[in-house]
């Protein structure tokens, strides 16, 4: 079986060949069907057919593509219609009989070929349904199919009032526009105040009147935030916004809004309503050209830069038509034929010293209403023209929108204060600037919004002024300045080479340090008896700068020699303490035994009191009577009187029952203590006042101690009557829960959220200390 007959039982017909086979032998591709002739022809053979000049007058039909001929059975031979005559109308092709050589409907060929030996002739099968499909479809008129093609058209919700995008992702955005990732698009959007039909201008302009952007004829606006959808025979993406001068709460936020669609947009449709132009027309447009250059340019340079885009976003502004639409007035230039509206447009900003200069074009499009409907023809013609020139804006990818959009949306985003609010433009500044304020002396910070995401601090345009409650001033190193270097340096307890408890010593003596990383300590406030000078004359310059909220301020009071000399305090406390208690009875044994006088007996050799014979449990502490050395419970030996032969004297020191009944019995010179034995007691004593008086200051340490803190901690650190949960993981502080100071912010933590250590310089701590889990990933100096 040939190619050609497997295809035809397969049903497929992608290619329909000459029927004649009388030059070409059936090879060769149709090119034209004769009525008359009642077959497809190829070219050679149609010319040699027809050269007969009986033939030459036969109607031939050049073939499109999906053309399916008539049934040759539906005509006689004179074109009359027989089988036509009982359906009312021609008769598509369902199949060719091979055999016969001609083309048959289903009706014929049920009745030509459904028995004897025509069932079996092999047959060529048509796709009448498809090729009627496609027959209509060339049939149609050009209006006809783009209205076809926008009937299933829907409009979804892009950014809500509020300023949130309500689209999850780019496929979320690519999937609710309908179209392909690779097609690229260009983007249409308008703008105008409330009422004045900027939703049905989208639906006339791109739709057909489809009602894609909702209209509604109640006072309220109908759209609220801003809605897109899909233009599939323009290939733009079409964007409606809300009204101007609407009665809606957040206003200044939603006109923010309008800014950000003004930035994505390749054209721009100011969609008027009035019998003559407004001046609030001419000041919008001024003043979002004027935010744009300003705020947007850079931040689009940004985008491509940061989004990694194939297509660059054009920093120039897109184009804009103003349509305006009259009752009673004639349009702009009627009046003066000689003169281009465009050129009347560019006058009128001139007046109102508005300079539209983002705007890549600005053109005039009227029409007067005299009777409605409005006829939107000659904006559709200035919409198609604009589109088609790609000299300044060229159309680019929908993931490309959608990461512009989202990108302007993050950049300029939260809340507007009204009271820092200029309400002389439609676009100031502060929709788009920082919102900080100096604490000092008032003034903005001019940087862009949420630009503290970027690690980028806050800028001020102008000088701040120097406040006692902030102490706003920073030192410089004089030496270092002089040599072409900035360096800032601060006033601190000791200088980093110092040792703790030796930087301590130094201040009491010496006061407070300046110390440069280049230059080393440069000053000490009591270096001299008198005549100290101040740093300020001698070895630092002083700068004044901005206190923005949520600052650490100046660290001018690194002053902590309070705090660190409570640390020390509270460190040794706890050691003795814990030495006091013994990690175990071998160890405070043996510590005992090594500054004991020979005549003591061991520790080690006491199991019982010397007098009751109570045995000595683990808990209970053994005393040595001065006199004569033995071990003795508390009870036993709890009398005390000077013991001058034993070097104990003259103050009264332990000594058991016996031998305090027998105070007057003394011992021999021999029986004094040698000189090697004489150290051992001196060092016995010293033992005992250390114990005793540390003993005392650990339990007199820990009442004062919480009243101190809040007069020894440093400026920056919060007050621990403030600080009621861990800065961290929010666990609420109890009497079982420490609180603990984290020496580089200052805020509270539990232990667990503090147990790392690190030098913190800039607060004066140049040996390692308590610093939280966040400080500690910092990188750099603290």
């Amino acid at each position: 079986m040939s190619a050609h007959t497997q295809t035809a039982e397969k049903g497929q017909n992608t290619t329909l060949l000459c029927q004649e086979s009388y030059v070409c032998s059936g090879t060769d591709e149709a090119i034209f069907e004769c009525d008359e002739c009642r077959s497809l022809q190829c070219q050679r053979c149609e010319e040699e057919l027809h050269q007969p000049e009986r033939l030459r007058n036969h109607e031939r039909t050049r073939i499109r593509p999906g053309h399916v001929p008539y049934c040759d059975s539906c005509k006689g031979a004179n074109g009359n219609i027989m089988h036509a005559s009982m359906t009312g109308s021609r008769q598509i092709a369902a199949v060719r009989c091979q055999v016969c050589k001609i083309n048959l409907c289903v009706e014929c060929q049920k009745r030509t070929h459904a028995g004897g030996n025509r069932r079996k002739h092999p047959v060529t099968v048509y796709h009448p349904g498809k090729a009627q499909g496609q027959e209509e479809e060339e049939g149609m008129d050009e209006e006809t199919k783009r209205r076809k093609m926008t009937e299933k058209v829907v409009s979804f919700l892009l950014v809500d009032e509020t300023e949130e995008i309500q689209v999850r992702n780019e496929e979320d955005f690519i999937k609710k526009l309908d179209c392909s990732p690779d097609q690229h698009l260009k983007v249409v959007s308008i703008f105008g105040n409330t009422g004045d039909g900027k939703s049905h201008t989208l639906n006339h302009t791109f739709f057909y009147g489809r009602e894609v952007f909702k209209t509604s004829p109640a006072q309220e606006s109908c759209t609220v935030g801003v809605w897109a959808a899909y233009d599939p025979v323009q290939k733009v993406v079409v964007i409606d916004t809300e009204g101007l001068l609407g009665a809606t709460v957040n206003l200044s936020q939603r006109t923010r809004l309008l800014l950000k669609v003004l930035a994505i947009s390749d054209l721009v449709i100011y969609r008027t309503r009035a019998d003559r132009l407004h001046n609030d027309l001419f000041k919008f447009l001024g003043d979002a050209s004027e935010a744009y250059l300003k705020h947007f340019t850079k931040e689009l340079k940004a985008t491509t830069a940061r989004c990694g885009l194939d297509v660059p976003l054009s920093t120039l502004g897109p184009g804009v038509i103003i349509f305006h639409e009259t009752v009673y007035t004639k349009l702009l230039g009627s009046d003066h034929p000689s003169e281009v509206p465009e050129k009347l447009i560019q006058d009128r900003f001139r007046k109102l010293s508005c300079f539209p200069e983002a705007f890549s074009s600005i053109h005039y499009k009227g029409t007067r209403t005299y009777n409605p409907p409005t006829d939107f023809s000659g904006l559709r013609r200035a919409v198609e023209q604009q589109l088609e020139n790609n000299t300044t804006r060229s159309p680019r990818q929908p993931g490309v929108i959608y990461k512009a959009l989202k990108a302007l949306s993050d950049r300029f985003s939260g809340e507007i204060p009204d009271d820092q609010m200029a309400h002389s433009s439609f676009f100031p500044d502060e929709y788009f600037t920082c919102s900080s304020v100096c604490l000092s002396c008032g003034c903005g910070c001019k940087r862009s919004m949420n630009h503290a995401k970027e690690g980028v601090p806050h800028e001020s345009k102008s000088r701040c002024r120097y406040s006692h409650q902030y102490d706003n001033r920073v030192y410089t190193c004089k030496a270092c300045y002089e040599r072409g270097m900035e360096v800032s340096v601060v006033p601190k307890t000791s200088a980093s080479t110092d040792s703790p408890w030796l930087g301590l010593a130094k201040y009491a003596w010496s006061g407070y340090v300046i110390e440069c990383p280049n230059c080393g300590v440069v000053y000490r406030s009591r270096q001299y008896w008198f005549g100290n000078q101040d740093p300020v004359n001698t070895v630092v310059r002083t700068e004044i700068e901005h206190v923005w909220p949520g600052t650490d301020g100046f660290l001018k009071d690194n002053n902590n020699a309070a705090q660190r000399l409570l640390d020390g305090m509270n460190f040794m406390a706890q050691s003795v303490s814990e030495l006091s208690l013994g990690p175990t009875k071998a160890v405070t044994s043996w510590l005992t035994d090594q500054i004991a006088p020979a005549y003591w007996r061991p520790n080690s050799q006491i199991l019982s009191c010397n007098k009751c014979n109570t045995p000595f449990k683990d808990n209970d502490t053994k005393h040595h009577c001065r006199a004569c050395g033995e071990g003795f419970c508390d009870g036993c030996s709890s009398k005390s009187r000077p013991v001058p032969e034993r070097g104990w004297g003259p103050a009264p020191v332990r000594v058991c029952d016996n031998c305090y009944d027998n105070r007057g019995i003394h011992l021999d010179v021999a029986e004094l203590p040698s000189d090697e034995e004489g150290g051992t007691l001196i060092a016995r004593k010293v033992g005992e006042a250390v114990q005793n008086t540390l003993g005392a200051v650990v339990t007199a340490m820990d009442i004062p101690l919480g009243l101190v803190k809040d007069a020894a901690r440093p400026a920056y650190w919060v007050p621990d009557h403030e600080i009621l949960h861990c800065h961290n993981c929010r666990k609420e502080f109890s009497v079982k829960l420490s609180k603990h100071h984290c020496r580089a912010c200052g805020q509270g933590f539990c232990d667990e959220c503090s147990h790392d250590r690190r030098a913190v310089p800039s607060r004066g701590w140049d040996h390692p200390v308590r610093v939280c889990f966040n400080c500690n990933k910092k990188p750099g100096d603290l």
